[in-house]
């Protein structure tokens, strides 16, 4: 008896998550609006912003180039848009949990801080993609970076403050 009550409790908790999860990761600007995915947006930003603009993003795309990890840090490029310039460089810190291995052509629904780099600056390299999302996990400091999220090919990184990936 008392297996089945587990089995139970534990469907009914899954059934819980699963019919909440679109509140638990709404993409959120700094004024707390959801944002919607709105490649276009990000693209004109790309293109009608100086080096190191800062602005909440909301995208989705695929791989299509995967960069050498450094400092911690997964580094890979999506497409958002129809065109070979239209690529954001998606760039996730381990610390909040490692990544299955990346393939080319893995969907991507990324929200976090984007940055216009498509020059150097003292502390940083340009993006090879001319702009960056980051901050696509969790926050543990929400007064300097809101929370973003990560899905690859349907499944959430970054949520766990404590680094278990999920």
């Amino acid at each position: 008896m008392k297996s089945h009550q587990s089995s139970f409790s534990a469907i009914f908790i899954l059934n819980l998550l699963i019919g909440f999860s679109s509140f638990a990761f709404d993409c959120l600007d700094q004024g707390k609006k959801v944002l919607p995915v709105d490649d276009g947006r990000v693209i004109n930003l790309k293109v009608s912003t100086p080096n190191q603009f800062l602005a909440r993003a909301h995208v989705e795309g695929k791989i299509t180039n995967i960069f050498s990890d450094h400092n911690g840090h997964n580094h890979f490029e999506i497409n958002i848009g129809p065109n070979e310039k239209d690529r954001l460089e998606v760039i996730y810190n381990q610390s909040f949990g490692s990544l299955d291995t990346l393939t080319i052509g893995m969907d991507v629904e990324a929200c976090g801080d984007f940055i216009n780099s498509n020059a150097p600056t003292a502390q940083y390299p340009a993006s090879p993609a001319g702009a960056i999302i980051h901050w696509v996990h969790f926050s543990n400091n929400t007064a300097k970076h809101l929370s973003g999220f990560l899905i690859i090919d349907g499944v959430i990184r970054g949520q766990n403050p404590n680094g278990s990936g999920h």
